[in-house]
């Protein structure tokens, strides 16, 4: 069955890419949507098997991949809870998104080929997730960079969309640096790279309290490192991999630029599977991390503020689909702010029902811009709510979900409500240095996650339609193949908290995570937010009421409120709208320097020096004593007989003076 869940999506790429042209895009669509329907399908059944059956972890192998001297890592597929609460994620998204997609990319003639990609980029991430060593871990990291790549790129006659693939591969290689220099890491510490052997392992590696530092392990940049400071480096490099592929401060400027590809392609890879790659990894390798205090501090910072930042720029967007974006970029700082202070099941929680609601976000974003004839501006829609009511009402459900709309002190509420509210009360009961400093961040992303939030329905659906009449005359509701999907993503969006409670973050906590997760004795982050002050836990709610409260205010009670503020603070407002400068600033430093050192050794080592005093050079003094000689073929005898004379004159006085010598 494992092996039918992860090879299914690679069938269907490889039917649709090599055939596609052959068997048509209608077979296309239905052989790989059919076979992601399937493999969702089994994904669900091994989901409740192993997750609330009484199975330990256990290794599917599939067949030998590399061995190379001390190196050995078989392709094999690591099952146990972490791996089927993914399996589902991934599957489930993927699945609907395909179906999606079939409506949404009617018209485009190269569906096949997108078919294709989104299948690949599935398998890809099926890889990553079940790996049981980290050599397929990074096979399977480096095949989602890929098939992002070119997902992102799909439409490769916008210069926008180029450019933004570019982007997105060349900021993830810089990750994937770090992600590759931890994993060598990771070699050198435990001798494998086989995730049992590593984990086996953890629990000794580190000397007893009060012993003494021990001999050096690691060398680092010419620094020798001792047991403790090497795993903190190894935690760190890999942590890197992770901030470029989950789009983290300061490596996230590649996600907002990916939504020139076409919007399913937002949905799979942008909301609900690559940028999770990340969170998944040091849930993974939490053995690895829980050994270092100072690692999990980076890791908490790091998520506090991209939640922080993303939210703050998500209040001034106006392209429907990077509000969206923004917002996936500070979820995603809440993930990690759980796995910082060591609440790994919460972080995995809001991972599984944010894949939900902002899949659902993102399908209903495309639907709109499928009914206003492309158009994302926020700015050019308004009074959408009654032409495409099931569209409205499910975006509505996502945006609840999102924003955490619940009862406080209950189980009763949406998804996000649940999940989200536990990352901040995890985020007040951590016994991590930068817990307090992260509470109070996430309570601020609340608030500011909840206005742009809903600034976004209230600019798209409400108010007077600003579109052209001609636009609006053809304003029409998605076609059954796109809603359906968001009707099965809105019942996640809504029931997926309230029902898988229990399991991820509950009393039955251990029961179903068993030894999928890592926590230290005594670092008990999930009993402890049950147990949290009522402020607490009242702190999130009131947030997003008065984010909510504020964005009514805005848009609908005085619509031109926001534009005499911006005036007002002009200054703020073009340093929300410009994210910061991160852009500018990375042109400065780095673009731009790349492009001058290029230029110069272009110009002066390559021009100059190289083709100068090499083949350029030679060629050059070649054509110039030629060209010389050419001067004495005048064609005249007297010419001739002259430059004779001269040569019979030096030859006697050679000669002479050789004679008289």
């Amino acid at each position: 069955m494992y092996q039918a869940i992860v090879f299914l999506p690679l069938i269907g790429f490889l039917i649709a890419g090599l055939f596609g042209g052959s068997i048509g895009a209608k077979a296309s669509e239905y052989v790989t949507s059919g076979l992601l329907v399937v493999s969702a399908v089994l994904s669900w059944i091994a989901f409740f098997q192993v997750g609330f059956g009484d199975v330990e972890t256990f290794v599917v192998p599939v067949l030998s991949f590399m061995k190379s001297g001390g190196l050995e890592a078989d392709w094999a597929l690591r099952i146990d809870t972490l791996t089927v609460v993914m399996l589902v994620v991934v599957n489930t998204v993927s699945a609907l998104v395909h179906i999606y997609s079939i409506g949404y990319m009617h018209h485009d003639p190269d569906r096949p080929r997108f078919f294709a990609y989104l299948s690949l980029f599935t398998f890809a991430m099926l890889a990553l997730v079940t790996a049981d060593n980290l050599i397929q871990m990074f096979f399977g990291w480096e095949g989602v960079g890929l098939a992002s790549y070119l997902l992102i790129g799909f439409w490769y006659k916008r210069p926008s969309a180029v450019a933004a693939a570019i982007k997105a591969f060349v900021v993830n290689r810089i990750g994937d640096f770090g992600f590759l220099l931890g994993i060598f890491g990771v070699f050198v510490l435990f001798g494998s790279v086989n995730l049992g052997t590593i984990f086996a392992n953890a629990a000794s590696y580190l000397p007893a309290a009060g012993a003494a530092a021990g001999e050096p392990v690691l060398t680092f940049l010419g620094h020798a490192l001792d047991k403790q400071a090497a795993i903190t480096v190894v935690c760190l490099l890999l942590f890197m991999g992770a901030m470029g592929k989950s789009a983290q401060v300061p490596l996230h400027t590649w996600l907002p630029d990916a939504m020139e590809g076409p919007t399913p392609v937002s949905a799979l890879i942008h909301a609900a599977t690559m940028v999770t790659a990340g969170v998944f990894m040091v849930a993974r390798l939490s053995p690895l991390f829980e050994l270092s205090h100072t690692a999990l501090l980076v890791v908490t910072i790091i998520g506090a503020i991209t939640a922080f930042f993303a939210a703050t720029v998500g209040l001034v967007q106006n392209d429907i689909k990077r509000v969206i974006a923004y917002s996936t970029c500070s979820q995603l700082g809440y993930m990690f702010v759980a796995l910082g202070v060591g609440a790994y099941g919460v972080a995995i929680f809001h991972l599984f029902t944010h894949a939900f609601f902002k899949a659902l976000l993102f399908l209903c974003s495309g639907s709109v811009i499928h009914a206003v004839s492309d158009e994302q501006d926020m700015r050019k829609m308004g009074g959408l709510r009654k032409l495409i009511p099931y569209t409205y009402w499910t975006m509505i459900i996502g945006t609840l979900s999102l924003t955490g709309v619940g009862i406080p002190l209950t189980i009763i509420g949406t998804a996000g409500f649940i999940s989200k509210d536990a990352i901040v009360e995890s985020a007040f009961a951590g016994q991590n240095a930068a817990a307090t400093f992260a509470f109070i961040l996430l309570t601020v992303a609340a608030a500011f996650t909840a206005f742009y939030s809903w600034r976004l329905i209230f600019m798209t659906f409400h108010g007077k339609p600003r579109a052209s009449h001609e636009v609006m005359h053809h304003v029409h509701e998605s076609p059954p193949v796109m809603l359906v999907p968001l009707l099965l993503l809105s019942v996640g969006a809504l029931l997926a908290g309230a029902v898988f409670k229990f399991a991820f973050i509950g009393e039955g906590y251990h029961e179903f995570w068993r030894t999928a997760l890592f926590t230290l004795p005594g670092n008990e982050v999930v009993e402890a937010i049950h147990h949290s002050p009522v402020l607490v836990s009242l702190a999130p709610f009131i947030a997003m009421v008065v984010g909510t409260w504020v964005a009514w205010v805005f848009y609908i009670r005085s619509p031109k409120a926001p534009h005499e503020l911006a005036e007002q603070h002009r200054g703020l407002y073009a340093f929300l709208l410009n994210k910061w400068y991160f852009d500018e600033v990375y042109d400065f430093l780095f673009v731009n320097g790349a492009k001058r050192l290029g230029h110069f050794l272009w110009k002066r080592g390559d021009g100059t020096i190289i083709d100068g005093l090499g083949p350029d050079g030679v060629s050059a003094r070649v054509i110039d004593v030629t060209n010389r000689v050419v001067r004495l073929q005048t064609g005249y005898l007297y010419h001739y007989a002259f430059v004779m004379l001269i040569g019979i004159v030096a030859l006697i006085t050679w000669m002479m003076l050789g004679g008289s010598l």
